[in-house]
């Protein structure tokens, strides 16, 4: 069992001194990839107009643009809310970057209200994130954006 607790201090010491918010996304997309178990990839994508584009991440090779609307991250952006999805080839126009990704959880980033990106985590196990996950993650992310 992740201790979200822990692992939002460890994000919060970093983001407090990092300067620039691609640096502390690469940093946090490390410690999630080697904190939580059964991933398979651990990252950010950021809004460029119309699209989310790829950013720091962990893990095997991605797709490098998504449009809003489309697949679990783009989903999530256009809805504005954290997608669990215990099977994502269940889930309507999931992309498959990793055919190996059997779950996966999105969560939005704000800055001033607005999604500018999204946390997206992968995994090769079906039903790997729960509502725990839901939680801790979005704490996670909220603290990340207190330095946007």
């Amino acid at each position: 069992m992740v201790d979200y607790d822990l692992l939002t201090q460890q994000a919060e010491a970093f983001c407090e001194d990092t300067p620039d918010e691609v640096a502390a996304m690469a940093n946090l997309s490390s410690l999630i990839y080697y904190t939580l178990d059964r991933l398979n990839w651990a990252g950010f994508y950021r809004v460029k107009g119309e699209e989310l584009i790829l950013g720091p991440f962990q893990g095997k090779v991605a797709c490098i643009r998504i449009a809003k609307g489309r697949g679990v991250c783009g989903t999530a952006w256009k809805e504005d809310r954290v997608l669990v999805v215990p099977d994502v080839h269940a889930f309507p126009g999931h992309i498959a970057c990793d055919g190996d990704s059997q779950s996966e959880i999105v969560v939005p980033i704000h800055r001033s209200g607005e999604v500018i990106g999204v946390l997206d985590i992968d995994s090769p196990v079906l039903n790997r994130f729960d509502d725990a996950d839901r939680k801790g993650l979005t704490a996670l992310v909220q603290c990340f954006e207190r330095y946007l």
